[in-house]
């Protein structure tokens, strides 16, 4: 598995050791009565108080710490871990699996200080015959529980560790169901350095740990917390408002399971991105963040969420005025939340994305095409737009608009899309997914999936069944077809095309499939017909052959006739044969599970 390894500068790793060399013999005499060692029992208490390392030195070297919330259990004694759910957009951790659920570890005897001495890092001896900086250099790419453990070796490498912790700007941890406050405390007080947090939950999270989190980390500018399954966040709207309105540097905030806030007035001058998932029925939500650029609200999904998004979207263009990107995920979404958004000056606006809202129709869409003229990312969907909706788009963003996302649009044909891809050529993306749906088939994904997130016009708009859909664009990379049950014919020509999505197109003919996309990389195929499965790999496997049988045209000498050259009568460069070699070498995959 692999592991984050601390990245620290080695150009920095003089300065960061600043500690006195270790010692070479003890002393005879008792260090508390100051009575001879031999044959003599000590009276005096032992009791020494801990002290704290302060933040006041911060070291130039950079390090990226990724940590689980212990590290007293050896990496083979791994518990099951349990899937979580990520923040949309957010993003993914590396895969960390360094646990331990021994809270008897004491590592705060770890950040005890040391009085600075200057060493020189490349002659000065400490252990094994190892220099400073040697030891610097090596400790630096071990993983947090390797650490850990080097620091039990000897003091030296302890107090290697503890400068190593202390230069640490960024860490991730992993926080179990039984790990106690006490202990996530003692990490954040090795690190008085840090910047970035990433919080993964499988305990609840409660004010307390916002607490803790405020003490330790008087430099944080970025904060994330996501939860399992079986975690909950009872964090509430005035707590969280007092934390960010504490944390001055504070410049990104994403949390999950926001289900128990209720209501919240968040007021930071540093604030700049915004990212709240499962909000349910807040009474109030007022934004005073000048420099917010980037916002993401999920809502719950149920339909008795009482939450007025008309008033939260005008409150926040009023006082956000240098938003930038904007998502919002809710069954609530409507008509007039739409007006009340354009209605605010939002000129830098580059991204919105207003999904699950089926009352937004056509008109929705003439609003947002008349304030916003430099949208590069557009998600609608959801939503109940049309082919007309569609073709108001095109007018007013074909040298802008990279990215159309019109997923769950019932009403949406395949002359629709085919429309948006001629007219847009700067589109790289495109998520047409269920909206070429065919009502009558069976065992749809919907169905499958048991969500109910479809709007009621699915049931009640009538389709034209067996639609072809023709593709043709220079630019697009990333084509999503998923659930297009009604599409009966394909043809794709996307030289730059590397990701295809056709999950449950049911009904699409083997014989009408023309895959011109010398690129693919991945083609996701899952729920498709057997005989459409091996036609696709037919397709790819026979691109991957055209690219490597490809040989430059050559004429004779009395120009009749045009013969294939070998590769040594070639004239090109090397560097077009590598190039070639290059391409041969990549393979598309089809993934069917």
């Amino acid at each position: 598995m692999h592991h984050p390894h601390p990245h620290i500068s080695s150009s920095d790793s003089a300065a960061a050791f600043d500690f006195k060399p270790a010692k070479r013999r003890g002393s005879y005499s008792c260090g508390r009565c100051g009575l001879p060692k031999k044959g003599h029992v000590c009276q005096v208490s032992s009791s020494t108080p801990i002290s704290t390392s302060s933040p006041t030195s911060t070291p130039a070297a950079t390090t990226t710490t990724d940590a689980s919330s212990s590290a007293a259990r050896p990496p083979h004694s791994l518990p099951p871990r349990q899937p979580y759910s990520h923040l949309r957009r957010a993003l993914s951790f590396d895969d960390i699996d360094i646990r331990c659920d021994s809270p008897e570890l004491d590592l705060d005897g770890y950040d005890s200080t040391f009085p600075d001495t200057h060493l020189d890092p490349d002659n000065e001896i400490v252990s094994g015959g190892l220099t400073v900086g040697c030891l610097w250099e090596v400790l630096r790419r071990l993983p947090p529980a390797g650490l850990l453990a080097a620091a039990r070796v000897c003091k030296g490498w302890r107090e290697t560790t503890k400068r190593l912790w202390r230069a640490a700007e960024e860490l991730r941890l992993m926080v179990p169901p039984k790990a106690q406050l006490r202990f996530i405390g003692s990490v954040l007080q090795k690190c008085p350095s840090l910047v970035r947090l990433s919080l993964k939950m499988e305990s609840d999270v409660d004010a307390t740990m916002l607490a803790c989190i405020a003490f330790s980390c008087p430099n944080l500018e970025s904060m994330e917390i996501s939860t399992s399954d079986a975690a909950a966040n009872r964090i509430t709207g005035d707590e969280l408002g007092r934390f960010v309105a504490d944390k001055r540097c504070l410049m990104s905030l994403k949390m999950e399971g926001c289900s128990s806030l209720g209501g919240f007035v968040l007021s930071s001058s540093s604030l700049s991105t915004l990212w709240l998932s499962d909000l349910y029925s807040l009474s109030k939500m007022v934004f005073n963040c000048p420099n917010l650029k980037e916002i993401s609200l999920e809502f719950s999904r149920q339909e008795n969420d009482t939450t007025d998004l008309t008033a939260m979207v005008g409150g926040m263009g009023r006082s956000c005025l240098r938003l930038q990107n904007i998502h919002i995920a809710s069954v609530r979404l409507s008509h007039a939340v739409v007006l009340s958004l354009t209605a605010a000056n939002l000129r830098g606006l580059r991204m919105l994305s207003l999904v699950l809202g089926s009352e937004i129709t056509d008109a929705s869409v003439a609003a947002i095409t008349s304030s916003f003229s430099r949208l590069e990312l557009l998600d609608l969907s959801g939503s109940s737009i049309s082919d007309s909706g569609i073709g108001m788009i095109c007018n007013v963003f074909p040298n802008t608009l990279s990215r159309l996302l019109l997923a769950l649009c019932p009403n949406i044909t395949s002359s629709g899309i085919q429309f948006a891809t001629a007219q847009l050529p700067l589109l790289e993306l495109m998520d047409c997914g269920m909206t070429i749906f065919d009502p009558d088939s069976q065992n749809s994904p919907c169905d499958e999936s048991g969500d109910n997130e479809l709007p009621n016009a699915f049931n009640s708009k009538l389709h034209l069944m067996y639609q072809k859909l023709i593709i043709k664009h220079s630019r697009l990379k990333k084509l999503s077809l998923w659930g297009c049950s009604g599409l009966d014919a394909l043809c794709l020509n996307c030289p730059e095309l590397n990701d295809l999505n056709l999950n449950a197109c049911k009904n699409l003919h083997p014989e009408r499939l023309l895959l011109q996309c010398p690129s693919l990389q991945n083609v996701h195929a899952s729920g498709c017909q057997e005989l459409l499965i091996g036609v696709i790999k037919g397709q790819v496997r026979d691109n991957s052959a055209s690219v490597e049988n490809h040989f430059p045209c050559k004429r004779l000498a009395d120009g009749s006739k045009r013969v294939l050259a070998p590769n040594f009568l070639s004239q090109q460069s090397s560097d077009d044969d590598k190039k070639r070699r290059r391409i041969v070498g990549r393979q598309c995959n089809v993934i069917v599970d």
